[in-house]
């Protein structure tokens, strides 16, 4: 068995907000790994810390108790074992689509000048951008960003690919079709990927296994194995089965929203 690719346990932080007199926990000892390949989406309510972990796990925040491991190693900081996809692309306006994919190689300083090269036009094709190598982030649309950002990543040869809520700022219709071919790459590059998104179809779809976090504070409440087989089409989100384990997740979710008094329940009267 191999070792996992990230190993978190007990991980706690607290923020101190300026003019109140309590700390909010905004994590509460959570422990997860996340093995060699596999795929990982994290959904939970607002403010429930997502996020938070994620940047822990970056290593773009410190964390206050507990350990986070990444490949093998304790993180304290950012490394060059992981990359993060964010939910704006955040590209270098004045290079081209084939300069900002380049650009994390130059920073990572692994690959000489033809590696580079090579790499950065083969994460295009990968990525379905061939032919648009010359273009500005202003000449391309939204998704063609987050395909550049997407390529940027993977160029450094990653250990772990971090997501945070990438595909949030797009339209439905462009979402849907970057979780499919998301799901596409991953197939073609088998990276670690730890995916944090509010969208349970879009958690269902993606994932090997859906882990929840409940707030207030944020903890790790369950797991979801997503047994459907792959290779997956969109088509699956019309299934019955499908639908049946985004309900049960839903159920979680709303529970723990409704304990925090994000959603208040209610009672339907009885009709006569």
């Amino acid at each position: 068995m191999t070792t996992p690719k990230l190993i978190a346990k007990d991980v706690s932080k607290v923020f101190w907000i300026e003019g109140e007199d309590k700390p909010v926990h905004a994590l509460d000892h959570v422990s997860l790994s996340v093995g060699d390949g596999e795929f990982v989406c994290i959904v939970g309510p607002s403010g429930c810390g997502k996020t938070t972990f994620l940047n822990i796990a970056a290593g773009l925040l410190k964390h206050d108790g507990g350990s986070m491991e990444i490949a093998g190693n304790l993180s304290n900081g950012p490394g060059r074992d992981r990359a993060v996809v964010f939910q704006q692309a955040r590209l270098l306006p004045w290079r081209t689509t084939f300069g900002n994919v380049r650009y994390g190689m130059e920073l990572h300083r692994r690959f000489d000048e033809a590696q580079m090269d090579e790499r950065t036009q083969r994460f295009i094709d990968l990525v379905g951008l061939n032919g648009a190598e010359r273009r500005h982030p202003g000449e391309l649309s939204g998704g063609m960003q987050q395909r550049v950002n997407l390529a940027r990543a993977l160029a450094v040869d990653p250990e772990i690919l971090l997501m945070d809520e990438p595909f949030a700022a797009l339209d439905a219709q462009t979402r849907e079709f970057m979780q499919a071919e998301l799901l596409r790459i991953w197939r073609e590059t088998r990276k670690t990927v730890m995916f944090v998104t509010h969208q349970i179809d879009e958690a269902v779809f993606l994932a090997d296994r859906v882990v929840v976090f409940g707030t207030k504070p944020g903890r790790f409440k369950a797991e979801f194995k997503v047994d459907f087989p792959r290779p997956r089409t969109l088509s699956l989100k019309r299934d019955p089965r499908f639908l049946a384990l985004m309900d049960d997740i839903w159920g979680l979710i709303e529970e723990e929203a409704q304990r925090a008094g994000l959603l208040h329940a209610y009672e339907t009267e009885a009709r006569p």
